[in-house]
């Protein structure tokens, strides 16, 4: 049987309200009311807007939240693929995001349907704890990553109020997973990605690490 967050997740109804009422409060909530994720948000869209020729996968992208701030630097060959399973997701996105070198895709973020070091920047924001098998799609992830290239994760954390008793009881009936402080990190270090980043605020976390280039 479906989690509740994955039943919402395919609802056309909770696509349309999800990218500006869910979302925005849904993110407040990992720093526990505080404004720290908002801030680190902010931080990341302007980030993703540098220019450049960077080809950028989104993973379980949703209703393309970040697609227009990470397209609107691309030059060159440049591309933002915004990928998820739920077409209800994807259609919100698509109508959402009617913007250049963007395009949208269906697809399973444990099998990419992408070469190996295809991508530059690989994100995946807000999702990793609703993937059944979070660990496998981190692999992927960092499969199609290219040399030099960037991985860029923003999920659960097990600390503050999700340690307590009943914590991760109760979001493993709504679905969502909490992962351990350094479950992620050294799983990265794990595949030699270097420069491995974590940044935790209430209950969630910025990881942001980089595939090594070749000697």
């Amino acid at each position: 049987m479906a989690s509740i967050a994955e039943q919402l997740m395919h609802n056309r109804h909770f696509s349309q309200v999800y990218q500006h009422l869910w979302r925005p409060v849904f993110t407040r909530g990992f720093s526990l009311g505080a404004s720290e994720t908002v801030d680190y948000d902010r931080a990341l869209r302007a980030y993703l807007r540098r220019p450049g020729a960077r080809r950028i996968l989104d993973v379980a992208c949703g209703p393309g939240n970040y697609a227009a701030d990470a397209a609107a630097g691309l030059t060159g060959d440049g591309c933002y693929v915004g990928l998820d399973f739920s077409q209800a997701m994807l259609a919100q996105a698509d109508r959402s995001n009617r913007v250049e070198r963007a395009t949208f895709v269906r697809g399973d973020a444990h099998h990419l349907p992408f070469r190996s070091g295809s991508f530059d920047t690989v994100t995946c924001l807000a999702a990793l704890y609703l993937i059944p098998d979070p660990l496998s799609a981190i692999d992927e992830m960092v499969r199609v990553l290219a040399p030099g290239g960037e991985l860029i994760l923003f999920t659960s954390v097990r600390a503050s109020i999700a340690a307590l008793p009943g914590a991760a009881g109760l979001a493993g009936l709504a679905g969502l997973r909490l992962f351990g402080r350094t479950e992620l990190t050294r799983h990265l270090q794990a595949h030699d990605l270097i420069e491995v980043e974590q940044t935790i605020t209430g209950v969630g976390q910025y990881v942001h690490a980089r595939r090594a280039r070749p000697r």
